[in-house]
């Protein structure tokens, strides 16, 4: 059993590590971030682009101080115009599968710090493509799901749920959309826009400073993929356990039983292998009578003629036995046999063939000498050969 437990425990570590390393590998992957700045680390592609009211008679103003490390710009609103606006865009490069667009549905937050040089209210936007409505070329059908939040002159962290963005009603009715069609997808996102809201303070200029922008989600695939493969692995080791775990119990038991038969010597004996012809006697007459139920010290003593006192003196000098304990032996052995390779024979029978006429009895003394019932010991045979068969 040493070698067994050596074994399960080896094969247990290397399943630990495995285990671990598809973890690691699949919460990373489940568990998603990507950050936009700096720009050169980011893995999409994208460049700034900045729109004010001008070419509506506006006199608002836009300067990008900053588009490398951060999004750091200064903005500037003027009562000139009608809508009042000024925005700066981060727009994604051509990708490889999605010609101006990028799959964003993946992510389900967008994170970054900001700051504001005075107090202001500004707005979040993504421009996305919709399948019912959009035209590649009439960029007001984009739909522009979006929100607002609050800045001042001290640092804060802004959280946006992009699953939780309105669009504006304007775009409704510009492109005669049902107020009802709330939905939206971030399969396609061409960009993401900050700008001013009717709020946002006019004609003083503002500096607005956006680090870390990151977009946080789940891929939950990678995570019931690994739910998957531990349930596999460790399911699997654990019938391998019990396999292993059978054929060792019978491995020792074979052990045990060839150990013993040396001992016990069975009906192999003969008198001329033996210089005392007392202990060839008592040794010849076990072997042959141990199967009798009626053998006893006293009919043992009355046919062979060897004294009690003698017998037990002979078998425990030369075995370690005394008369009942090598007769149990003797016993035992040959009914562990018989269990083992009879699969078919009933218990009771077995233990009748070998001597006993208590089963109850049998029953105990079988499970001091093997460590299991005759019916257990029985029964890992019966399932080694159902698994080898």
């Amino acid at each position: 059993m040493q070698e067994f437990y050596k074994k399960m425990l080896s094969t247990f570590m290397a399943l630990l590590l495995l285990t671990g390393v598809i973890g690691y590998l699949c919460i990373n992957k489940t568990f998603l971030t990507l950050s936009l700045f700096p720009d050169t680390r980011s893995e999409l592609s994208w460049h700034i682009e900045q729109s004010t009211d001008t070419p509506a008679g506006g006199l608002s103003y836009l300067t990008v101080h900053d588009d490398k490390f951060s999004l750091d710009f200064t903005l500037n609103l003027s009562h000139r115009a009608k809508y009042p606006h000024a925005a700066v865009a981060m727009v994604f490069d051509d990708q490889p599968e999605n010609k101006n667009f990028v799959d964003l549905s993946a992510y389900d937050k967008a994170l970054f710090s900001i700051k504001c040089s005075t107090d202001n209210m500004l707005t979040f936007a993504l421009t996305t493509y919709d399948e019912k409505v959009s035209k590649e070329d009439i960029p007001l059908s984009y739909r522009p799901p979006s929100t607002f939040f609050s800045c001042n002159n001290q640092w804060q962290s802004i959280v946006i749920d992009l699953t939780r963005l309105e669009t504006p009603q304007w775009w409704f009715d510009m492109n005669k959309v049902e107020l009802s069609q709330q939905g939206y997808q971030l399969d396609k996102v061409s960009k993401i826009t900050f700008g001013n809201t009717f709020q946002s303070p006019f004609d003083i200029e503002t500096n607005v400073q956006i680090t870390e922008l990151t977009l946080v989600g789940r891929n939950w695939f990678y995570l019931y993929l690994f739910t998957a493969l531990s349930l596999s692995i460790w399911g699997g080791f654990g019938i391998w356990i019990f396999r292993q775990y059978t054929l060792a119990i019978i491995r020792e038991l074979n052990d045990k039983i060839q150990r013993d038969r040396p001992l016990v010597a069975y009906q192999q004996l003969t008198v001329e292998s033996h210089r005392d012809r007392d202990r060839s006697a008592i040794l010849h007459f076990m072997a042959t009578q141990y199967a009798n139920a009626e053998l006893t010290l006293e009919s043992m003593e009355v046919t062979i003629g060897v004294s009690r006192t003698k017998i037990n003196d002979i078998l425990k000098s030369e075995l370690g036995f005394t008369f009942t304990g090598y007769l149990n032996k003797l016993r035992l052995t040959e009914a562990a046999r018989l269990l083992s390779q009879d699969l078919s024979g009933n218990i009771a029978e077995i233990a009748y063939s070998v001597g006993y006429k208590n089963v109850s009895y049998f029953n105990k003394l079988f499970k001091e000498e093997y460590n299991c019932t005759p019916k257990t010991y029985k029964s890992i045979f019966d399932q080694t050969t159902d698994t080898d068969g």
